[in-house]
């Protein structure tokens, strides 16, 4: 699969792009795990064009991290293209337009999945914004507004006419946020689509790797990308890629293994921001990992885990935790 001439190799498996998720240090990780391209967390593009300093700060990209994609959102053509023209400064491999992001803050406002109301709108930012840069432009958003607007098959049609060089689908509408069961069945009908040529990459409830080989082999997609899936276990990686290859599931490592990636994420997050900061920005991966799942009266050791406020606090409750548990 390529994107561009980007050359992504065989079912490719993507780390989706999520606010206060993918910094530099958890794409760093995520990509050696086996991640085939990874995505920086959203980047408004009013922000961007103000000299926003914490917005400039999403743009540094490393070598090691490549192909990797910046990602921005906003409801202004002018903006979108200047924004636009700043990120391929920074180096990405691509540029992403966020069509796809339900939160009230951003689609309420009209950006990322608002635009799913005013099609010619984003119609216009996406063909001005392939027009700015001289990267690869992609799209990802969602199957539509909401359950009497699902206009995916005609829109990405719509979108690949103005000149992108890939789409990611998530296969959920605006309306249901996160809720309920990702559909991708209509992710599907995109991809079989006769006049679709560029490739579809779909997104949603990916959370094993059975179920990313599902998702190649009954939808025929592109590629697949994982999101929520990979938030306190960057490790799925390694797992998908190796059942995709071998179609044998890899064996669990010991407890310690796994405790010793998430101790890692702790300490890099406390030297990008600081302590105090770095422990509450790691809490999200910390709640979310699937690590401790099946251990026996865990919730008093996971509410202290939570409230540590310390690298000393939190890893000293980590240490006391029994090493049996249910990936």
């Amino acid at each position: 699969m390529k994107i561009g001439t980007i050359d992504l190799g065989e079912r490719p498996v993507f780390l989706a792009p999520m606010e206060d998720v993918t910094d530099i240090a958890f794409r760093l990780m995520c990509k050696r795990f086996g991640a085939d391209m990874v995505y920086t967390e959203f980047v408004s593009s009013d922000a961007l064009i103000r000299s926003v300093n914490k917005t400039q700060q999403k743009l540094t990209v490393a070598d090691e991290e490549r192909p990797v994609a910046i990602q921005i959102y906003g409801k202004d053509v002018a903006s979108m293209a200047e924004a636009a023209r700043i990120c391929e400064a920074a180096g990405p491999d691509l540029l992403d337009i966020n069509f796809g992001c339900p939160v009230k803050k951003v689609a309420g406002k009209g950006a990322g999945a608002g635009m799913l109301r005013n099609i010619p709108l984003m119609l216009e930012i996406t063909r001005e914004v392939v027009k700015a840069v001289s990267i690869p432009v992609t799209v990802k958003t969602r199957l539509g507004w909401d359950a009497d607007n699902k206009i995916i098959v005609d829109l990405a049609e719509q979108l690949q006419d103005c000149g992108i060089a890939a789409l990611s689908i998530h296969g959920r509408t605006r309306a249901q946020m996160y809720t309920g069961e990702a559909d991708w069945t209509l992710i599907g009908e995109v991809k079989n689509n006769p006049r679709m040529h560029i490739p579809i990459i779909g997104n949603g409830d990916v959370t094993s790797a059975e179920i990313c080989k599902q998702r190649f082999e009954q939808y025929g997609v592109d590629a697949v990308m994982i999101g929520r899936g990979s938030i306190g276990r960057p490790w799925i990686f390694r797992e998908v890629k190796h059942y995709l290859s071998t179609g044998e599931l890899l064996p669990d490592e010991a407890f310690s293994w796994y405790l010793d990636i998430l101790k890692k994420q702790v300490l890099q997050s406390v030297e990008r921001l600081d302590e105090r900061r770095g422990i509450l920005h790691i809490r999200r991966h910390l709640a979310a990992t699937p690590l401790f799942k099946g251990i026996a009266d865990f919730k008093q050791t996971r509410v202290a885990m939570l409230r540590a406020e310390t690298v000393e606090e939190l890893f000293n409750i980590l240490d006391s935790i029994p090493g049996k548990f249910d990936i």
